[in-house]
């Protein structure tokens, strides 16, 4: 079989810009089978943030896109808005992707949209001191505040991001907001990528009313209706290359209920543009045996360990009412104050007892009976990156990674910082994120709790919703992966537009910073490399 449209009746987009009525028009493992080829400018491998932005920005110049999802196709209408049912449809390994000691979850969006469908919406821009060791240390001098603001803009307008209002700052939050002021702590409100929050703090599960703006409603519909095909189900195995050129990619239709192949699907392409995730990318790389003359591919894994730091209250909280995330403290995010970012954000009680140990009988109903007057904020790191991804001599894949020595202190930090300000805010206990329940009952004993928690694994209740590095850009093709523009050094046409690709730990949430480097890196195929389409 080879044809453009393999015989599949396509729902009609209705206009540039808008998605079909019924649905995302969307190829799946049960519309295929047989032997397919399909010819293309493009073949973006990937449908989360990065893929589906320079999806969007490559049909809307007139190419001729097309889009693979190794992850399922669920509809909105199919969310649950129940976290256990979101694991296992909308999550990578069913949200058991975890470190090789088995002590941090790496949690990733495994569908069509990708993280974005389940992430908290937070949106930062790079930070500025970000850019600036970039520059200093990576040879990227292309990337200034001023040169990737217009690709922040464009997303921000797209997606409506915007700071929360009143409404959008929950009980949660305030509780927060009332010790950062007895402490003349400053605070922000989040920016997040919602229209009309419809408030039911949700996120992590998909937005059943579509209010979230993933790109499983905005960029990937978007880029259907200019003409993009877009295929669910579909695992790509090998990125194609000939004379030190990338030529397309190998994939496999796979059934997500039997598991069983389905088709054999293969993509010419003048352009691939590899966005599958800092996990997923440099295992596709080192299957197709690509990209490795630094020795860089799958290393300087980074990943923002993050933690709940939780408090009980004097009043009712019910932190699972409202938006997930309202606001932030960023006072100490400088790696010079500290290295570490405060997010103040809620759950619903049943995941309460993922923050602390939540006790056996009638310790647990004790615990859990007063879930209503916890508050919580989660800490993130600028954390070292020592991780490394890859495959072992059996073909499993491995994520190395443990929190460094170098960044243990900061991570101690976050915890003082956000126990002092529940305590200022009139907090009766404070419980730190350790594995055997840890609680702080007096302000005075902060300092010495927090110092007595060890260094070793297993000690501490750590989840990740952001890997990243695993393509290292930079000017020096000895040290990185790919070139300040987008195109790795060692196979020409062949692009990386995720989180695999910054040279350090973010530090914030990084789904903004994804959105500006795919949209410039696009604007650099389209311009710098526009020859490729010729």
């Amino acid at each position: 079989m080879n044809s453009t449209d393999n015989g599949i009746a396509m729902t009609p987009a209705t206009e540039p810009g808008q998605a079909p009525a019924n649905g995302l028009a969307c190829r799946q493992a049960s519309d295929l089978s047989g032997d397919i080829t399909l010819q293309a400018d493009v073949v973006v491998v990937g449908s989360g943030a990065g893929g589906a932005v320079a999806a969007y920005e490559l049909a809307a110049a007139g190419k001729k896109v097309v889009i693979l999802e190794a992850g399922p196709y669920v509809p909105s209408t199919q969310f649950r808005e129940d976290l256990p049912f979101a694991f296992e449809q909308l999550y990578q390994d069913q949200a058991g992707q975890v470190n090789t000691r088995g002590d941090l979850n790496v949690l990733q969006g495994a569908c069509v949209g990708g993280s974005t469908v389940v992430n908290g919406t937070v949106c930062f821009r790079t930070p500025d001191f970000i850019l600036a060791d970039w520059q200093r240390d990576h040879g990227l001098s292309n990337l200034t505040p001023e040169s990737l603001a217009p690709y922040f803009e464009r997303a921000e307008l797209n997606l409506a991001i915007h700071a929360n209002g009143e409404h959008e700052i929950n009980a949660n939050s305030r509780a927060v907001i009332r010790g950062c002021e007895k402490l003349g702590v400053a605070w922000h409100p989040l920016k997040r990528n919602v229209k009309d929050c419809g408030l039911t703090g949700f996120c992590l599960a998909g937005c059943a009313a579509d209010r979230k703006q993933s790109m499983l409603v905005t960029y990937l519909p978007w880029a259907v209706a200019l003409g993009a095909s877009l295929y669910a189900d579909t695992h790509v195995t090998r990125v194609l290359a000939e004379n030190g050129a990338a030529s397309g990619v190998l994939a496999d239709v796979i059934d997500p209920k039997t598991r069983q192949k389905r088709a054999s699907l293969r993509v010419d392409a003048k352009v691939v543009v590899v966005a599958a995730g800092a996990v997923q990318t440099p295992l596709l790389l080192q299957a197709s045996g690509l990209c490795d003359g630094s020795g860089q591919l799958g290393r300087n894994f980074a990943c923002h360990p993050s933690t709940g730091v939780m408090a009980r209250m004097p009043e009712d909280i019910h932190m699972w009412r409202g938006a997930l995330l309202g606001i932030h403290v960023d006072e100490w995010m400088h790696p010079d104050k500290g290295g570490f970012l405060l997010e103040v954000g809620g759950a619903g009680p049943a995941e309460i007892s993922l923050f602390s140990d939540p006790g056996l009988g009638a310790d647990y109903d004790r615990f859990m009976a007063e879930s209503r007057r916890y508050s919580a904020m989660v800490t993130l790191i600028h954390d070292h990156n020592v991780g490394r991804v890859y495959r072992d001599d059996e073909g499993i894949k491995r994520i190395e990674y443990d929190l460094a020595a170098s960044d243990f202190p900061a991570m101690k930090a976050a915890f003082k910082a956000a126990a002092r300000i529940y305590f200022a805010a009139g907090a009766e206990c404070v419980f730190l994120p350790t594995v055997a329940r840890t609680v702080i009952e007096r302000e005075e004993d902060i300092e010495r709790i927090v110092e007595a928690i060890p260094h070793e694994p297993h000690a501490l209740r750590v989840v990740s919703y952001h890997p990243q590095g695993t393509a290292r850009m930079g000017a020096d093709p000895a040290k990185s992966v790919v070139n300040p523009w987008g195109e790795t050094h060692d196979v020409k046409r062949l692009f990386i537009t995720d989180a695999s690709l910054f040279p350090t730990s973010m530090i914030v949430n990084p789904q903004l910073s994804v959105y500006g480097l795919a949209g410039y890196i696009a604007a650099q195929m389209l311009g710098r490399y526009g020859e490729y389409f010729a």
